[in-house]
């Protein structure tokens, strides 16, 4: 029982003089690390914004109340790299820009200091994106839209139509020459969706380039690699057809009856009609015939013509149209089917504009170009030469339309 007594005091000495070491040792310890000051930290940052911007980042932050704070510290690529923002005077933000960087996603750690270099905690920013040519790259100017991509006024406005835009579009520069041969610069905006030119000069190119920035925070605007070139402005609107009057010159063709008389032709139906909704020819001699009309006044760049056939039958596929400015002393004398007609017709200052072939049944709308650079005319007239239906006599013709070069 002895033994046992002697053992278990043994046991406890040594326990005692373990921890009497270990005290030692904490003692020590704390003398080798207190240097006699107090450890001071500033007041630290919080709430760091992020400002992406092109090769470059922006930080910015509420300036901290801690008045001993004289400048701050930017840490990034594992502490590699600082940047210092110095504070003069009293400010509510602190911002600053780091430059030169490479298009990457960064961390960076932010320390403000005193003036006797005691530093705050920590801050650290995560995942700041910085971009450049490889965003750029995949960057597409807006859409224009494809089923209606601009309208061309009677007075020479130009309307461009856009699609809206898929990303955080800012704006779009669309260049253009006007009538003065100047070069023109505007923006359509991203909430807009067209834009209308009011000088537009004809047969020159309208390029367009858009401008995005990758989130509302950036600090840089990118632009699309390259510019896109606006489809060709076809400049050609119908003449007005509120002024179109019936003109009977000698050999015309007469009407069936006199709700089918040639002033059908431009009371803006826009597809094939039955009888009696469209000229109808009384059929009295064979083909070819002729039909004038007064467009009401002179057109010095018509462009196209359209025609419209009836919905069944009779209809010209093979007809040719000739213009004049004033037909005084311009009626044939000859029939027109008289193989000398068309000299005849030259000779009295008649231009051929164009000769139309079709190759259909003669009824839907067909709109074809005029020969280039005619003259200027005011009067039109409608030699029809053969009928889709292979009949010789008669004619039926829902709508004529002529169009002029309002651009130009």
């Amino acid at each position: 029982m002895k033994k046992i007594k002697y053992h278990i005091l043994f046991i406890f000495l040594i326990l005692v003089t373990l921890y009497s070491c270990q005290k030692n040792n904490l003692g020590n310890d704390y003398k080798n690390y207190y240097t006699g000051h107090e450890i001071v930290y500033t007041g630290a940052v919080a709430n760091a914004v992020v400002q992406p911007g092109n090769l470059e980042i922006g930080l910015k932050w509420k300036a901290s109340t801690d008045p001993s704070i004289t400048k701050y510290v930017i840490y990034y690529n594992n502490k590699a790299d600082s940047q210092i923002v110095n504070i003069s005077g009293k400010a509510d933000t602190i911002k600053t820009v780091i430059k030169g960087l490479a298009e990457y996603t960064y961390s960076f750690t932010i320390y403000s200091y005193d003036a006797k270099g005691n530093k705050s905690i920590p801050y650290e920013v995560n995942n700041a994106k910085v971009y450049g040519p490889i965003y750029i790259s995949t960057l597409l100017n807006r859409g224009y839209n494809a089923t209606n991509p601009y309208a061309v006024s009677k007075t020479g406005y130009v309307t461009l139509n856009f699609i809206q835009p898929d990303t955080i579009n800012i704006g779009t520069i669309i260049k253009y020459t006007n009538r003065a041969g100047q070069s023109v610069q505007k923006v359509l905006s991203p909430d807009s969706s067209s834009i209308t030119f009011p000088d537009y000069k004809g047969g020159t190119d309208i390029t367009y380039n858009s401008s995005y920035i990758p989130d509302r925070n950036a600090i840089d605007v990118f632009y699309a690699p390259k510019s896109d070139v606006f489809p060709k402005i076809d400049g050609s609107v119908p003449c007005d057809k509120s002024l179109f009057k019936k003109v009977k010159l000698p050999n015309d063709m007469n009407p069936y009856n006199s709700g089918t008389d040639i002033d059908r032709l431009w009371d803006g139906s826009t597809s094939p009609n039955g009888f009696p909704n469209l000229f109808h020819s009384d059929g009295a001699n064979r083909l070819p015939q002729t039909l004038t009309f007064d467009m009401g006044k002179i057109y010095t760049k018509l462009t196209k013509v359209e025609e419209i056939g009836r919905n069944c039958c009779h209809n010209p596929d093979d007809f040719e149209v000739w213009g004049i400015a004033d037909i005084t002393n311009a009626a044939t004398t000859l029939a027109p089917n008289d193989p000398g007609w068309t000299a005849e017709a030259i000779s009295k200052g008649w231009k051929l504009l164009k000769e139309v072939k079709r190759t259909d049944d003669g009824q839907a709308p067909f709109k074809t170009d005029l020969d280039n650079n005619p003259p200027p005319v005011r009067y039109i007239r409608i030699r029809v030469k053969h009928n889709a239906d292979g009949e010789g006599s008669y004619t039926n013709i829902t709508q004529i339309t002529m169009f002029n070069n309002v651009l130009n």
